[in-house]
């Protein structure tokens, strides 16, 4: 039996995915058969010491908190830098754990290929919009945006695997997450709504994490990716993605940055939050969580390891409210009530055997 991808995290989050951030990916299928004994018990892969509840609360903080951790990054550092470190960071991390449990990188080319176009949707290109849509609009509401992966991936499983069927109630659900994005952004206000391209920017990380993994999917479903595989691959191809950005971005930027990780000439407050929040960022919330994810999923399937995705949002407006004050409008509950809900909606499994999108056998 070929061994079947399964998915990291999407970040906030990364994610997804990717984690990516970053949330994993709702949508994506896994069977019984998947996470049987052969995915749980993989080459250095040990018995699980904590349960999964305990990992999956951890995955929770670790990604909603991100958003938090970003706000603060900005302080001293260009969204470029934040995705940059975060990126190399979080590979470091992975690929050393994918060292101690006696594993290696993919060797094939058609993987390698693919993945870095998986790279974009799924690292690099979030990890990008997440912090430079902070610096309009608040992390709690940035953590809205990240909720709207179930919804694309659902869409991008619509374009990409046209032979799973969508039943008209999960199409009707799109139709709510999309209304709910309209509430938050409040287009009939002059006052009052948020910055709609700072949100906008969230809402395109979000969705990427929705096309990444339905790439993965498509393309990557039989390759022999098992345990960190992935999650190592992914991530150093993103973090050379990334030091090309940076490395671009700095040659137009030099007159304010002596070097590439120089801080901001307005940079404010001690760099002791913005540095450590990158740290967090990059070992804790792209490279320890990609373990803890594959753990959980491995444990109890990814249908319920997917449910993650909707306690970010809850952690990031948490946080948001307690440690910078920030505050949700009313249009912007409601919203981020239709969103969440329709997210929920389009990944609960298909009652008939036969359907589309998050099927179970």
């Amino acid at each position: 039996m070929p061994e079947t991808v399964i998915p990291g995290p999407a970040d906030a989050g990364p994610p997804a995915a990717p984690a990516v951030a970053q949330a994993p990916a709702p949508a994506a299928r896994a069977s019984d058969e998947v996470l049987g004994a052969e995915a749980r018990t993989g080459p250095g892969i040990e018995r699980q010491r904590l349960p999964w509840q305990a990992k999956f609360a951890a995955l929770a903080l670790i990604w909603g908190s991100s958003f938090l951790l970003m706000k603060l990054g900005l302080r001293w550092f260009s969204p470029i830098q934040i995705a940059t470190a975060r990126i190399v960071l979080g590979a470091l991390t992975v690929v050393v754990l994918l060292h101690l449990v006696g594993g290696r990188l993919p060797r094939s080319w058609h993987v390698w290929r693919h993945l870095l176009v998986v790279a974009v949707f799924l690292t690099s290109l979030p990890f990008v919009l997440f912090p430079l849509g902070e610096e309009r609009v608040s992390s709690a509401l940035a953590g809205i945006g990240n909720a709207t992966t179930p919804i694309a991936t659902v869409v991008a499983t619509m374009a990409l695997l046209p032979a799973d069927r969508l039943p008209v109630r999960k199409l009707a659900a799109i139709g709510v997450g999309f209304l709910g994005v309209v509430v938050i952004a409040q287009p009939w206000q002059a006052d009052g709504q948020p910055d709609v391209l700072g949100f906008g920017l969230t809402l395109v990380a979000g969705a990427s994490y929705g096309i990444g993994w339905t790439w993965v999917r498509k393309y990557l479903a039989k390759a022999d990716l098992g345990g960190l595989q992935l999650p190592a691959a992914l991530l150093v191809v993103a973090s050379g993605q990334m030091l090309v950005v940076l490395l671009v971005w700095w040659s137009l930027h030099r007159s304010s940055h002596p070097l590439p990780w120089s801080p901001a000439v307005e940079a404010t407050g001690d760099w002791a939050a913005p540095v450590l929040s990158l740290l967090a960022l990059g070992v804790l919330g792209t490279g320890l969580a990609y373990l803890l994810q594959f753990d959980v999923v491995r444990a109890v399937g990814q249908q319920v390891g997917s449910l993650v995705t909707y306690l970010i949002p809850v952690v990031s407006v948490v946080l948001g409210y307690v440690l910078l004050h920030e505050r949700l409008g009313m249009w912007q509950g409601v919203g981020a009530v239709l969103v969440l809900a329709a997210a929920v909606f389009v990944t609960r499994p298909d009652r008939s055997p036969d359907a589309g999108v998050g099927r179970t056998r």
